[in-house]
């Protein structure tokens, strides 16, 4: 029964990892690119309001989420590479030794 009870807890980790990267970040990415048309106003919109500073900010804000969830992933798979992992036991993300 402890080896059901292992996969149910292992397919729910990797279900997780699939939404967040398979799902979340393209789903980030294109709330910033309707929000950079929200920040810009006019013919980037469908009714040509004015552009509102809002949308600017969370267009940063969303795709300052996705390069760092790219970059973090592109130091993960280098550092392994060098024999390191990337560690979370600070605030931010330290390559250790393995």
């Amino acid at each position: 029964m402890n080896n059901f009870g292992f996969a149910l807890e292992g397919a729910w980790k990797v279900l997780a990892a699939g939404l967040l990267l398979g799902a979340g970040l393209p789903a980030i990415f294109a709330f910033g690119i309707r929000a950079l048309a929200y920040g810009q106003g006019g013919d980037a919109e469908i009714n040509h309001e004015a552009g509102h500073p809002v949308g600017k900010v969370l267009a940063i804000l969303c795709f300052a989420i996705v390069l760092a969830a790219v970059a973090l992933g592109i130091t993960t798979i280098v550092a392994s590479g060098f024999g390191q992992k990337v560690s979370f036991e600070h605030i931010y993300p330290m390559l250790v030794d393995k």
